[in-house]
């Protein structure tokens, strides 16, 4: 005859299940200082302690019997984002406490808050030589019908086998029709080093599909690499990258001096196509990464006809404090219908945010907002011209 397994729950189980649902149901409010271009919310949109109680506990008495977490969420973060059957949805990178990511689709009605991961991880099919660790997927639902994922995959630099952190970075890609069932499609296949930040394009253009990238020659260092570049694929089945060329430049004392990158798929607008990306310089207390905004033409997409100065976003005070402080990284936006953007990003390789803007004001602001001019002086003449339009309307 065999044993009946215990049914008795972990001690301490309705505790931890009350506070747990308290905090899926934690309303969240916007702050009241704004510039005007975006609002904040309060509260991060997900966490580690987000993560469902069933993957991080063994519910039997019997196996668990002090009600230990067996399975240690560390952080939730650099989440892709869609709209999908009415509900907002996130690509979310989890990553445990052994640092292993994974991801996992977590769901709002709202946008805003009540996020709720779905029962289990996405299980990623592997190719022929397996996925080390994956992270950071953008979702780009393409005009082929098909909503593709492209995302970071890690593995070990088996040119350096006594480093153990020497690693190399490709695209990886698959597909889905549903957000359950993926399909992986082989890895990116360019002439460079390694490939980090690469997104899809929604739209054919001439028949195939265009890929924005970020070659550099390290998994750290860009090397002779860097910017953010694009390049076309004729077969997704065998993506190939051909005529791969940057479009977006690193600049010398800009906030995209050391590296940049592209975030989400671009808005496609009446002006152009609405891109937001990453910026990182060096500083004496390390890396700071910040989130800035470009427009790109409709018709050639590879030409910049708008990019204002200095970033969009950078972290504020609790932002800068994480695994890895002052960042701010962003690879999901969603637009609804009426206008309204929601953009997602992380905060200090650590939890997921959510702030708001609209195309409108996106439009303007990156229309009508000033160009860097690289110099001091010119900031300063900038500030003069400003303080001279003012003053007619003031005096007048």
């Amino acid at each position: 005859m065999q044993k009946k397994q215990a049914t008795c729950k972990i001690p301490g189980y309705d505790k931890i299940r009350q506070k747990h649902q308290e905090l899926l149901e934690t309303p969240n409010m916007p702050v009241d200082d704004s510039n005007g271009v975006f609002i904040r919310y309060q509260n991060p949109v997900l966490t580690g302690a987000h993560a469902p109680l069933e993957w991080r506990y063994d519910f039997n008495a019997a196996t668990n019997p002090f009600g230990l977490e067996r399975i240690g969420i560390n952080s939730t973060f650099n989440p892709g984002a869609i709209k999908w059957g009415g509900k907002y949805l996130l690509a979310v990178r989890v990553e445990g406490n052994d640092r292993k990511s994974f991801f996992a689709i977590a769901e709002s009605p709202n946008g805003i808050d009540h996020f709720k991961f779905w029962k289990k991880p996405i299980e990623l099919p592997q190719t022929e030589i397996p996925d080390t660790n994956v992270y950071d997927m953008r979702l780009t639902k393409h005009e082929d019908g098909w909503v593709y994922g492209v995302f970071c995959t890690e593995r070990k630099d088996t040119n350096a086998p006594q480093d153990t952190t020497a690693a190399v970075a490709n695209a990886g890609i698959v597909r889905t029709k549903d957000l359950i069932h993926w399909e992986r499609l082989p890895d990116l296949i360019s002439s460079s080093g390694q490939q980090r930040n690469v997104v899809l394009h929604p739209e054919f253009v001439n028949g195939k599909y265009a890929i924005y990238t970020r070659p550099q020659d390290g998994f750290i260092e860009v090397g002779k690499g860097g910017g953010i570049g694009l390049g076309y694929i004729r077969d997704i089945t065998n993506p190939v990258l051909e005529d791969e060329k940057i479009i977006n430049q690193k600049a010398y004392h800009t906030v995209y001096e050391m590296k940049n990158g592209l975030g989400p798929a671009p808005i496609k607008t009446e002006k152009g196509w609405l891109h937001l990306a990453h910026g990182v310089r060096n500083t004496a207390g390390g890396l700071r990464y910040t989130l800035y905004l470009f427009m790109t033409d409709l018709q050639d997409i590879d030409k910049v006809i708008y990019q204002p100065a200095g970033y969009f976003m950078a972290p504020n005070y609790k932002e800068t404090v994480g695994d890895v402080p002052n960042v701010l990284f962003g690879n999901g936006w969603i637009t609804d219908d009426d206008g309204k953007v929601f953009i997602y990003y992380a905060s200090s390789d650590t939890r997921s945010h959510v702030a708001v803007s609209s195309v409108e004001i996106l439009l303007d602001y990156v229309m009508n907002t000033r160009q860097d001019k690289y110099t001091s002086l010119e900031s300063v003449k900038a500030i003069l011209q400003q303080v001279e339009s003012n003053k007619t309307i003031t005096e007048g």
